[in-house]
């Protein structure tokens, strides 16, 4: 059951509000269309329901409303618009990070797929599939986590007939197993075909909602569609013998040799062309839309309305009394959800899937990822962008350390790090730093963990994961390029040349810190930002304006020396430990005393604060 109580979008600006007071429900095991006109609010109350959009009024989720519902992709299934996805993404890939941000097994990706009819196209880009595939793995995507409640915003959108016609047959089988559909249309004879039930919005406001036989009772009425090349004389006999018998018959030119006949029936108008000697190419029966809406629809001008066929009366919301008024308390109890029926593949069961949420005590909502580190490999792995960006590194830093080893006057740990002077960071880090920016940037740019369309959850998990993700893709581009280098370098100028300095321990230490640094600098920088060439300005930033002001900084005149503090630490912390922890704790504070350490440090710690700054303040706005 769902049910959206006073729904009203914060107008902008002196315009009125989007959605305004729009109450209504949609029941389980049924098929509900949200039907208007363009700029009738419908894809802003889908928002409004999701909590996406900024507003007043509430929506329940079988009694509860979404930021109490532990798991919501597991709860609600959403299309908004096209596939949030990487253009280059495969459809495979994107199936599997989201059953990884939804936490279901990889495998129901592969289910999802076969059910949705994409067989043999798991290996094409997303950017490449066709209309009518890119709509199926949106159903596909909204349908991973076996929700109870569909919400689609005009799915069949661009699709073609047929199509349109296996989409409702599968949303159909969805309300037949016992779930609960609500999608919107601007085309009643669309929701005459296809819905139980019509809410009919204009302006943002309810105009009535009614079950699909009434709504076709006084919304549309019957036609016959006649084709004939003499439609002109059709026309006239017709509307001759209508006036003779004094029946109600409106014959209506549709232009060129159609008609459409209104008040008769194909038996009538065919024996009338029969009798007259006029050729029929096509006679059927039809819905035709009105050209207004029924008086019936209309709210009386002192707000309250009446539904038609029900007697009862409807308050502002233009429900009646089976919903509850805001504040009061809602049915909480579970609808049961019966075995699968009609298409028992498109619901296999999802382990724990609401269990934890059913008594429906306040909980803090897990949002995706339910798996981050998961999630973050696979956003990760799933682009070309990433072995571009790491041949990239490898093939700069080989042909850099070939040119400095050439001249010999450069110092070898610059050598392997293929780091000129005149660069800011040498390609390991540049490289390190564009795959943590990528790592917010595209979340952002294409986001798949929520249809927010840029509200990207701030949620603890996720930033570790990607912090875990980039340190290590740090850790593998800074080894693989040092091994490369040296490697090339003894290929080349021959092996006695590339002798191992004695302080190789602290250089590692420093290269790998450089490396991991500058990644998480491109994470938090994209994070806060939301913008992959913001992280890249905090890497850049870095070198090129803070190192240099802390060079002048700590090379000015010292007056006290942090020498010893290892020791001082020892005796604070008062258990003794080796002589080797004192000799790793003082290479440490020499790394990080260091003044790109110290930069770096103080980015991160700043960019960090930030990021938790930004996420609490976005908190308290929604």
């Amino acid at each position: 059951m769902l049910q959206a109580i006073g729904l009203t979008s914060t107008p902008r600006r002196d315009r009125p509000p989007a959605v305004d007071d729009l109450t209504f429900e949609a029941r389980p095991g049924a098929v509900t269309a949200l039907l208007g006109t363009a700029g009738s609010g419908k894809t802003t109350a889908l928002r409004l329901m999701l909590e996406l959009e900024p507003g007043r009024g509430i929506t329940y989720f079988r009694g509860r409303p979404l930021h109490r519902i532990a798991h919501p992709p597991r709860e609600v299934g959403v299309l908004l618009g096209d596939i949030p996805g990487h253009p280059s993404r495969t459809l495979r890939g994107q199936l599997r990070m989201l059953c990884a941000a939804t936490g279901v097994p990889a495998s129901r990706a592969g289910e999802l797929v076969r059910a949705v009819g994409l067989d043999g196209l798991e290996r094409r880009r997303i950017g490449t599939l066709p209309v009518g595939a890119d709509r199926r793995l949106g159903l596909a995507s909204a349908l991973l986590g076996d929700p109870h409640t569909l919400l689609l915003d005009e799915p069949a959108a661009g699709l073609s007939p047929s199509e349109s016609t296996w989409l409702y047959e599968l949303i159909r089988a969805h309300a037949g197993d016992g779930g609960t559909v609500l999608y919107t249309t601007t085309d009643p004879k669309d929701a005459v075909r296809n819905a139980d039930r019509v809410v009919t919005l204009d302006g943002g406001r309810l105009v009535a909602d009614q079950d699909v036989t009434e709504f076709a009772r006084t919304r549309l009425r019957p036609r016959v569609a006649v084709r004939t090349p003499q439609a002109a004389r059709l026309a006239a006999v017709v509307t001759q013998e209508a006036r003779a018998g004094r029946r109600s018959v409106e014959v209506v030119a549709e232009g060129g040799n159609r008609l459409s006949v209104y008040g008769s029936d194909c038996a009538a108008v065919g024996d009338t062309a029969f009798r007259h000697g006029v050729p029929i190419h096509r006679l059927a029966a039809e819905i035709g839309e009105t050209a207004d809406a029924s008086p019936a629809l209309r709210p009386p001008a002192g707000g309250a309305r009446t539904e038609p066929g029900s007697g009862r009366q409807a308050g502002p919301g233009g429900l009646g009394s089976s919903v509850p008024a805001p504040g009061a308390p809602v049915p909480g109890a579970p609808v049961p959800r019966p075995s699968a029926s009609g298409a028992p593949v498109l619901r296999p069961s999802v382990s724990g899937d609401l269990a934890a949420g059913e008594g429906g005590a306040a909980r803090k909502p897990a949002r995706s990822p339910l798996r981050p580190l998961r999630y973050e490999v696979h956003r990760l792995l799933g682009v070309p962008s990433t072995p571009l960006v790491v041949a990239a590194v490898l093939l700069g830093s080989v042909t850099l350390a070939l040119l400095l080893g050439r001249g010999g006057s450069a110092a070898l740990p610059a050598v392997l790090a293929g780091w000129p002077a005149l660069s800011p960071l040498p390609p390991a880090a540049l490289g390190a730093g564009l795959l943590g920016a990528f790592s917010f940037g595209e979340e952002y740019r294409y986001p798949a963990l929520t249809t927010g369309r840029g509200a990207v959850p701030r949620r603890p998990g996720l930033l570790l994961a990607k912090l875990a993700v980039a340190a290590a893709v740090a850790l593998t581009l800074g080894a693989a390029v040092v091994v490369v280098d040296l490697q090339v370098l003894r290929l080349v100028y021959g092996g006695e040349l590339i002798s191992v300095p004695r302080n190789w321990p602290t250089l590692c230490a420093s290269w790998l810190g450089l490396v991991v640094g500058c990644s998480w600098a491109g994470v938090l920088g994209a994070g806060v930002f939301r913008a992959a060439a913001a992280g890249v300005a905090a890497v850049l930033a870095v070198p090129v304006a803070f190192v240099p002001l802390l060079q002048k900084v700590l090379t000015g005149p010292a007056v006290r020396s942090a020498a010893g503090l290892p020791a001082r630490l020892r005796e604070f912390a008062g258990p003794q430990w080796s002589p080797a922890v004192d000799r790793w704790l003082a290479g440490g504070l020499r790394v990080l005393g260091q003044p790109a350490g110290v930069a770096l440090s103080l980015t991160l710690t700043g960019l960090l604060c930030a990021y938790v700054f930004t996420g609490l303040r976005r908190k308290a706005r929604w």
